[in-house]
């Protein structure tokens, strides 16, 4: 077993809840990584639905310069790769039905990460809607999930189909953070860490989305906004753990 995996793995038998600080290149902010240090950040994720001015590698390098926070890449597309990384999140995403996401751009990603000799973590990305478009959607050409049983069964399939991870997610900046009613139900049917992000802007959500079940709490652009959140967050896993 890997040893970002086995983390995860070993939190989730445990319950012992983790956090993720999402990191954007595009907005990448050297003062969150140096206060990532001093909070209880288990990982940090690297990537963006659409990259214009920011580099994975150059991102990846500057945190491992600053911190020994474990870092997955979090890719967009398939040219969001670095072997500077810890791990890399294999996402398909199963809340849609464009090839080119579910396994396409897979293909293509999947002899670089062999040749980087990356971990490797199958995540099934599943999108739930959370009342704004988000930039995964424009990208994808997908609609997020809304039917709740629907959601449930897809997070099913993904354990059945193999997949180690499942991540709930409602967009960034969504307006509407994933039900909490929904997250228990994925919970409760399904046996795989439950990764959870989109809309967490403040403490109240952070701790009711940790409460119904996520494994990982994955908060990005929230931290973007208000740096201090990340002390509030802190103090909650601190509190829990």
């Amino acid at each position: 077993m890997s040893n970002v995996y086995q983390k995860i793995s070993t939190s989730y038998k445990k319950k012992q809840p983790q956090l993720a600080v999402l990191i954007d290149p595009d907005k990448f902010n050297l003062e969150l990584i140096e206060l990532a240090n001093t909070c209880h950040v288990h990982y940090f994720f690297v990537g963006g639905s659409e990259l214009t001015n920011g580099n994975i590698d150059k991102t990846i390098s500057t945190i491992k310069k600053y911190s020994k926070i474990p870092v997955v890449i979090f890719p967009g597309d398939e040219k969001q790769l670095s072997a500077k990384a810890d791990a890399v999140l294999f996402l398909s995403l199963l809340s849609g039905r464009n090839p080119e996401y579910l396994i396409g751009k897979q293909v293509v990603a999947a002899p670089f990460i062999k040749q980087m000799k990356l971990e490797c973590i199958s995540t099934a990305y599943i999108l739930v809607e959370g009342n704004k478009k988000s930039t995964t959607q424009k990208i994808t050409k997908t609609k997020p999930l809304n039917n709740a049983q629907i959601i449930i069964n897809t997070a099913i399939a993904a354990e059945l189909l193999g997949f180690k991870t499942i991540y709930l997610e409602a967009g960034s900046g969504a307006k509407k953070n994933i039900n909490t009613t929904l997250i228990k139900r994925v919970k409760q049917n399904t046996n795989i860490p439950l990764l959870v992000g989109g809309g967490i802007d403040n403490i109240q959500k952070a701790e009711q989305t940790i409460n119904s079940g996520a494994d990982i709490l994955v908060v990005g652009n929230a931290l973007e906004k208000n740096i201090q959140l990340l002390t509030q967050l802190s103090s909650l896993f601190k509190k829990i753990t």
